[in-house]
């Protein structure tokens, strides 16, 4: 078995096939387009099954495999059935690990507005706004000008820094510095 290296020649496929490419010293640019052809729908194939049939993931998972050939262009070994192993192999394992995270992350539930509902109670927010209007105004200056550039003119952080004249570094400190301040002031309010 010859390996495939960066400055190696040889082909990738089968003895019987005519898929033959000179690679090109210093680059693994050959590789992919190669795996592509010759390996791709067995991927897809292999892998639409592990997702259960989720076409989206499938793809990103063949993608993500092809970038890790890319990158272990060096190591690899030309012979198709090693290649084919090892695609297959790297594009299970990254379906584990999505399927690992996907059981970590907490499962999203769609909100479900009941009936009843549609009248809006507007003293709550009333007394919410209120509320926070006196927190925010408790706060000084330079803090008060970040939160109403960003929250509630609703401008990003590059705006914000652009209308106030300062750098984009020292709005989100302020802003930082200013959540702290607002999130201490409102639980002192709850507590009177």
């Amino acid at each position: 078995m010859e390996a495939l290296g960066r400055e190696s020649r040889g082909h990738v496929g089968s003895s019987s096939s005519a898929t033959a490419v000179e690679a090109r010293p210093g680059t693994g640019d050959d590789l992919v387009p190669l795996l592509y052809k010759d390996f791709r729908a067995t991927l897809f194939s292999q892998v639409l099954a592990l997702t259960n049939h989720d076409r989206q993931w499938t793809e990103d998972v063949v993608q993500e495999t092809m970038i890790r050939a890319w990158q272990h262009s060096g190591t690899l070994e030309r012979e198709p059935g090693m290649l084919r192993g090892w695609l297959l192999t790297v594009a299970r394992r990254i379906v584990i690990d999505g399927w690992r995270n996907r059981r970590v992350r907490p499962q999203e539930v769609a909100l479900e507005i009941p009936e009843n509902a549609e009248s809006t109670d507007r003293a709550d927010s009333s007394l919410a706004a209120l509320t926070i209007s006196r927190a925010l105004s408790e706060l000084d200056e330079k803090y008060q000008s970040v939160i109403t550039e960003t929250y509630l003119a609703g401008n990003t952080v590059r705006q914000a820094a652009t209308n106030l004249g300062i750098p984009e570094g020292t709005v989100k400190s302020r802003l930082y510095t200013a959540m702290r301040q607002l999130r201490k002031a409102l639980g002192e309010m709850a507590v009177r």
